[in-house]
C-alpha cells in the first residue's frame, strides 16, 4: 500500500515542498530511504521505528521505501522523522488520513515517541501559504515560530499519538494563535541608552547620521574612549523593524535553530545586534559549512553587525565582507547548488590606532615604530575601506565630562531624528527597492543627490586632495544627502558636504 504526505526542505533561507511517497513491498524487513538523504535523515529509520513501537502501534514487518520527493534536491536533518512515521502508519492501513496533501509536516521524534523541536518551522509556513497548504503539524515548540504566517493554520503536537490524532481528525488540537500586533507592542524597553555615554558628542553625531542613511561606520582611538559603549547603542537610535522586515529576520534565525518559541521568541520583533570575536572564521562570519548555514552577516540581517579590534580579524575573514556589503546578500557556492541568504547590515567597526592602542593619545606615549604601525593598518584593504561611509576618530573623554552631571542626550531623542530622516527617504524611493540612502544606485545618486555650484566646488576639491576613487566620491555623496535629510533640507548646501568631507578626513592611510 502506498502513503503520500507532504513536508519542505531548506534551500538557503527558503522552503520547499517535498512529496513524502512511503510504500511497503515485498523484500526483507526494513526501511529504505531515497532522495538524496543525509546522514541525519538515514538514521532516522531506527528513530522512527522505536517512536512508533514505544507509542503503541505496530511496525510493519515488511520492506518500507520512502521516496523523498523531488530526488535531486539534498535532504538534510532530522525534521523528516515524523512525517515517515505517519507514513508508515498509513501505508500499513493503522491509520487513515482524509486529506493528506492539506497537511505539511515536520518534526524531530524521541525514540519514546516525543517530537522535538527542528529548524525553519517559518520557512515552511510561509511555503504552504504559496503552495495553498491549508495545515501545518509541527513541534509544539515550534508552533508559535509558524503561527506568525496568517491563512495557515498551525497545530501543534507533543507526541506521535497527538500527531495521529491531528492529521486522522479524530482529536485535532487547539491551533496556535500569535498576536502579531501584540509582540510589537510589547516589545521591551532598551536596557542601554545613549544618555549613559558622556561628552563623545562627534560620535553620537555620525552614529545618528549612519542609522539614519544606513551607512557603514569605522571608529578608532585608543582604549576605553566608549567605542564599543558606542556601538552598543545604536540599535537604540534605529527605526523600528517592520512586519516585512521582521518576517525576513526571523526566517534567517529559524533556519539558524536559534529561534525557540519557549523562550518567548517567535518573532524577532528588535533590530538585531551581532557582535562576533575576531577569531571568527569565514564560514562563521558570511556562513557556510557541508550543509551551510547562515553566519554572523546574515544573522545580522536588518541589523547591525559590529566588529571590534577590526584589524585583528584574519584578512581573508575581512575581505568575504566586501561584495555583501555591496549587495544586501552572500551567496555560497555549492557542486550540488548555490544558496543565497539575506544580508543587508550596517557595518560598525571599531579599532585602535596602532597595536599599543595610544598613537593617536595626547597624554600616553606610544611604543610602535612607524613600520609597526603601517603594517597595523594596512591589515585592512583599501577596498574594504571604501565600502566603510563614515569614519570616526574617537578621542579620550575629559575629567570634566566623564564626572560631570551635564544631561545627555537620550535615545529617543536621537531615534526621532533618525525616523524623521528615514520618514523622508521613505517618501523619495517610494515604489523603488532601496528604502535608505546608502543603498541608492548610481542613477539615483545622479537624481537625489545634484549639488549647486559651491557644493560642487568643496566635493571637487575633497576628490583632488583626497584621492578618493569613484566609490568612495558616490558614498560621500550619499551621506551629504543623509546630512541635509537630518537638517530637513531639500538641496544639499556646502556646509552638509563639508561634514561628509569630516567623515572621509579620518580615513586610515
Amino acid at each position: 500500500m502506498l502513503a503520500q504526505l507532504v513536508s519542505a526542505a531548506l534551500v538557503g533561507i527558503e522552503a520547499r515542498l517535498l512529496e513524502i511517497e512511503v510504500d511497503l513491498g515485498r523484500g526483507l524487513p526494513g526501511i529504505v530511504l531515497v532522495g538524496l538523504p543525509d546522514k541525519a535523515v538515514s538514521e532516522s529509520r531506527d528513530r522512527v521505528k522505536a517512536a512508533v513501537t514505544n507509542s503503541g502501534y505496530d511496525f510493519p514487518n515488511r520492506k518500507i521505501t520512502v521516496n523523498l520527493a523531488p530526488a535531486d534536491l539534498q535532504k538534510e536533518g532530522p525534521a523528516y522523522d515524523l512525517v515517515v512515521a505517519l507514513g508508515v502508519l498509513a501505508a500499513s492501513a493503522q491509520i487513515e488520513i482524509p486529506d493528506p496533501r492539506n497537511w505539511l509536516i515536520l518534526g524531530e521524534l524521541a525514540l519514546d515517541g516525543r517530537i522535538r523541536p527542528v529548524a525553519g518551522c517559518l520557512p515552511a509556513a510561509l511555503a504552504a501559504r504559496r503552495h495553498g497548504v491549508k495545515r501545518l503539524l509541527v513541534p509544539r515548540e515550534n508552533a508559535c515560530e509558524a503561527a506568525v504566517v496568517e491563512e495557515v493554520t498551525v497545530i501543534p503536537a507533543g507526541t506521535l499519538a497527538e500527531a495521529v490524532g491531528a492529521v486522522t481528525e479524530k482529536k485535532l488540537p487547539t491551533p496556535a494563535l500569535v498576536d502579531v500586533a501584540r509582540l510589537f507592542a510589547n516589545e521591551a524597553a532598551e536596557e542601554i541608552d545613549f544618555a549613559d555615554v558622556k561628552g563623545q558628542a562627534h560620535a553620537k553625531r555620525a552614529l545618528t547620521i549612519a542609522a539614519a542613511g544606513h551607512h557603514n561606520l569605522l571608529m578608532s582611538g585608543p582604549p576605553g574612549t566608549g567605542k564599543t559603549m558606542l556601538a552598543q547603542r545604536l540599535p537604540s537610535i534605529l527605526p523600528p523593524l517592520t512586519l516585512d522586515e521582521a518576517l525576513e529576520t526571523t526566517q534567517v534565525y529559524s533556519v539558524a535553530g536559534f529561534l525557540v518559541s519557549g523562550n518567548g521568541s517567535s518573532l524577532v520583533t528588535r533590530r538585531p545586534f551581532r557582535s562576533p570575536h575576531h577569531t571568527v572564521s569565514e564560514a562563521g562570519l558570511v556562513g557556510g559549512g557541508s550543509s551551510p548555514r547562515p553566519g554572523e552577516l546574515s544573522l545580522a540581517h536588518h541589523g547591525v553587525l559590529f566588529l571590534d579590534e577590526f584589524p585583528e580579524f584574519g584578512r581573508r575573514v575581512l575581505e568575504t565582507l566586501r561584495q555583501p556589503l555591496e549587495e544586501g546578500r552572500v551567496t555560497i557556492g555549492r557542486a550540488s547548488a548555490s544558496l543565497t541568504f539575506p544580508a543587508r547590515i550596517m557595518l560598525v567597526a571599531a579599532m585602535n590606532p596602532c597595536p599599543c592602542g595610544y598613537a593617536s593619545d595626547p597624554k600616553r606615549a606610544c611604543r610602535c615604530s612607524p613600520s609597526v604601525i603601517e603594517k597595523y593598518r594596512r591589515r585592512i584593504s583599501g577596498p574594504l575601506l571604501d565600502r566603510i561611509d563614515l569614519h570616526v576618530e574617537v578621542g579620550a573623554v575629559p575629567y570634566k565630562d566623564v564626572a560631570g552631571a551635564a544631561p545627555q542626550e537620550s535615545s529617543a531623542l536621537l531615534r526621532e531624528r533618525v525616523i524623521r530622516a528615514r520618514r523622508v527617504q521613505e517618501e523619495r524611493f517610494k515604489g523603488e527597492k532601496v528604502h535608505a540612502n546608502a543603498r541608492m544606485t548610481p542613477r539615483q545618486i545622479k537624481r537625489h543627490c545634484a549639488l549647486g555650484e559651491a557644493a560642487e566646488a568643496l566635493a571637487r576639491q575633497a576628490v583632488s586632495e583626497m584621492n578618493l576613487s569613484a566609490r568612495a566620491y558616490h558614498r560621500l555623496l550619499k551621506v551629504s544627502r543623509t546630512i541635509a535629510d537630518l537638517a530637513g533640507a531639500r538641496a544639499i548646501a556646502p556646509e552638509h558636504v563639508a561634514e561628509a568631507i569630516q567623515y572621509r578626513g579620518k580615513e586610515l592611510d
